[in-house]
């Protein structure tokens, strides 16, 4: 090992590297110590690749050594160089980690890509060629755009594009438009109309145009990955907000501290505007294309069933996607990674592990700024952390997914289910309860088996497979087929409160919003299909009146019949004709969703928006012709003839655990007073009135509240008000002479809205009103 960096090249302590055995059985040196301390970090590359070895390897020994060190300022250990002779070392911590922090933030672009990334261009650029001559051969003929508003645009086939259109129109529209939507499909702007088309052009704040931008900078993010890192991509979708790329590299691992290198880099592709290439390629060129990627390789073989599908290319990068993608880089003004973290190819945790990273991405650097802003707001409502810190609920590694509700946890959940079960009284739903373990026959005879199974928990008993019900229809079929129905039983709304479980990947598990045991308000609604009309429009309105009652405002989607369906087409469209006026009448605004229905029958989606304007999908009404087929059920109709019944599954709070995570984070741990699990804290002004205070408590607990009482003595007043303010308890009773003398408390609320004295009895009365009718304003109420 050399002593001194200045009397060489780094080239040749490069070839004298590759002689030496410094990794197995080889401990650091002095003289290792001085190189490691005076080479220049920023050239240490792949260039280099045995002073790289070297590098890393000096650097997990430092990482090492700081991990074990006592926390003093020297450490002292024996090292042995190459020399025969033991040498007493002293580094100091200090500078030990400081060395591990520097190699840890050595990552940079690679100052030599990847082989292959040059490879795979060159495939790419002569099949370009080859498909923009047959591009030009085609015939092209005048074809007429519909705009939105009714007016026609002249064109020609093979040739004019969506952006031709749009800037005809308006230069600031053209470059507004993130993604065109041609015939009601998401089209690329630069890709040119094949025939008479209807036009949409679609700006970022439209959700397909989101989505399609953060595919685009997915993309952006791939490109860096390769660029950085050298490893193999493998998926890199956008997701509810911003996107991800997945990537395979047994070489180096991804941390926190790359981010700013993964930026910079991102940022460059960015300042480059490198243009989204579109490319239609038969399959065994992809697989020449691709045949370094394993798992690209593996997509095109199991995935892929068409003789050709698409790649797309921005700069040096080309991967498999369907598209559309924006224009070129340039339109992502602003760009941000977010986080990393561990994966399994497609999600399976014996296949290989994989490096995620996350980031997220905007047209206009505000948006950055106020979505950053967003998550810091979201990070003090995170429900994980408001129900530990309000002693709601917690998990538990013994039972992974399943939570486990303190008492004032079980207060709210309760109160919920108390909710809907008043709300069923009123709308003709009776409650049934039915078992939690069936045979796997069930399953099968369902239809959940085949495309199910690895989320159901089974298990063998006396020589037969049993399984969890991880949903309840089946077993309300058994029920409704159990005996003769006749038409005059219909409508029968069956409702279920069971508890269900589904196995979920331990990955997925994230607090109250994904685990493996939750409830939910189920129901299902055995209907004639003459009935499916009047059945909607009363589900629509049920659940207005529970989010209006959260707060909440939502949004509608009518999903329609899937490209794979099953069933009489004649009866999905009357079915939709069903839903569409039942929508109409409701008078809610609401949108289309082309081809997202269930296979078994079409859909209406809900979606919620809380306080944080995030958006989340709890309910859900969906026809079902499939299941009454499946289990023969039958009712005698009017003319006595035997008829098939239509099924409608229909859940308001959808799970109640994922419900009470999106109330917590949407109330910030404000709970309305009908919801609260601390309704009420009585504060005794000094000791002697603890007796009073105490009766206070005991009558409005009596009376059906959630009321407590501070005896601590070693509190002033104020401290007591503020104390029970901050734990967000919705009012705060004071008790001191006079109020023990009249029987009365003095009111006021967490945010010091000061009520005056009343009555115990006014109080009750008061309070009564405020839980029965779920008051949203209760503070202005009282």
């Amino acid at each position: 090992m050399v002593n001194s960096f200045s009397i060489m090249d780094l080239h040749n302590l490069d070839k004298i590297l590759q002689h030496q055995s410094y990794i197995e059985g080889y401990t650091l040196s002095e003289s290792d110590f001085q190189t490691f301390n005076n080479i220049p970090k920023n050239e240490v590359s792949t260039n280099l690749p045995n002073l790289l070895r070297w590098y890393t390897h000096i650097c997990s020994f430092l990482s090492e050594k700081v991990k074990n060190s006592p926390q003093d300022n020297v450490s002292t250990f024996n090292v042995k160089p190459l020399k025969k002779k033991t040498e007493n070392i002293k580094f100091s911590v200090t500078q030990e980690k400081e060395a591990v922090k520097e190699v840890n933030s050595v990552k940079g672009e690679l100052t030599q890509w990847p082989a292959f990334i040059e490879e795979r261009l060159q495939i790419f650029e002569k099949l370009k060629q080859q498909s923009d001559e047959i591009l030009s051969q085609k015939t092209s003929l005048p074809i007429k755009v519909t705009l939105p508003d009714g007016s026609v645009k002249e064109a020609e086939s093979w040739k004019t594009t969506p952006f031709d259109i749009a800037q005809g129109i308006s230069k600031g529209l053209a470059e507004a438009a993130v993604v065109a939507k041609v015939n009601g499909v998401v089209w690329d702007l630069e890709r040119p109309f094949e025939e008479d088309s209807s036009l949409e052009l679609l700006k970022f704040d439209n959700d397909e145009a989101k989505t399609v931008f953060w595919h685009s900078t997915a993309h952006v993010l791939g490109e860096a990955m390769e660029r950085v890192y050298g490893g193999h991509l493998c998926y890199g979708p956008p997701i509810e907000e911003g996107f991800y790329y997945d990537m395979y590299c047994d070489t180096q691992s991804v941390s926190n501290s790359d981010f700013p290198v993964l930026e910079d880099v991102m940022k460059k592709i960015v300042k480059e505007g490198q243009k989204f290439e579109r490319l239609e390629i038969r399959k065994e060129d992809l697989l020449e294309m691709f045949k370094y990627n394993k798992f690209k390789v593996r997509i095109l073989n199991e995935k892929v069933k068409t003789p050709t599908t698409t790649v797309y290319r921005c700069g040096p990068l080309i991967d498999l996607c369907r598209g559309p993608h924006v224009r070129h880089t340039g339109k992502i003004k602003s760009i941000m990674v977010t986080k990393n973290s561990a994966s399994y190819w497609e999600g399976k945790s014996d296949a290989e592990s994989l490096q995620r990273v996350y980031g997220i991405s905007f047209p206009d650097p505000k948006q950055l700024r106020e979505w950053k802003h967003f998550q810091e707001e979201a990070a003090k409502r995170d429900h994980r952390k408001l129900g530990v810190e309000q002693k709601l609920y917690f998990f538990n590694e013994l039972s992974p997914g399943s939570c486990f509700f303190s008492p004032r946890g079980a207060y709210i959940y309760n109160a919920l289910l108390d909710f809907i079960r008043s709300e069923y009284r009123k709308r003709g739903f009776q409650e049934v309860i039915s078992p939690n373990i069936y045979k796997t026959k069930l399953w099968q005879q369902s239809g959940h088996w085949d495309h199910y199974s690895e989320n159901i928990f089974s298990f063998d008993a006396e020589k037969e497979k049993f399984a969890l019900k991880p949903m309840n229809c089946p077993g309300h079929c058994i029920m409704f087929g159990n005996t003769i129905r006749s038409w005059r039983e219909l409508p029968l709304r069956m409702a279920d409160f069971g508890v269900l479980h589904r196995n979920e990947y331990s990955g997925a598990l994230t607090g109250l919003t994904r685990v493996r045991r939750f409830q939910q308000d189920d129901a299902h609604i055995f209907c004639t299909p003459e009935l499916i009309k009047t059945e909607i429009k009363g589900a629509l309105e049920f659940l207005s009146h529970v989010y209006e009652t959260f707060g909440f405002e939502y949004q509608l989607r009518l999903s329609t019949r899937p490209e794979k369906f099953m069933g009489d087409i004649d009866l999905w469209n009357k079915a939709e004709g069903q839903l569409k006026e039942s929508l109409n009448e409701f008078g809610k605004d609401w949108s289309l969703n082309p081809g997202d229905g269930a296979f078994y029958g079409p859909k209406i989606d809900i979606t919620v928006t809380d306080a944080l304007r995030r958006q989340h999908q709890c309910a859900t009404v969906q026809l079902d012709f499939q299941l009454p087929i499946r289990f023969d059920l039958n009712y005698v109709s009017e003319s006595g003839e035997k008829k098939r019944p239509v099924i409608i599954h229909r859940a308001i709070l959808g799970s109640v655990e994922r419900m009470i995570a999106v109330l917590t984070e949407s109330y910030g741990g404000k709970w309305p007073f009908w919801l609260s699990p601390r309704q009420g804290m009585v504060v005794p002004v000094v000791t002697p009135f603890d007796d009073y205070a105490k009766s206070v408590r005991d009558t409005l607990y009596e009376a059906g509240f959630e009321v407590d009482v501070n005896l601590d003595s070693g509190e002033t007043l104020n401290k007591k008000i503020r104390n029970a303010q901050l734990e967000q308890y919705n009012f705060i009773f004071v008790v001191g002479e006079k109020e023990k003398e009249h029987g009365t408390v003095n009111v006021r609320t967490r945010d010091n809205k000061v009520h005056g004295e009343h009555t115990v009895s006014d109080v009750i009365s008061k309070l009564k009103v405020l839980k029965e009718q779920r008051v949203i304003k209760w503070e202005e109420s009282f």
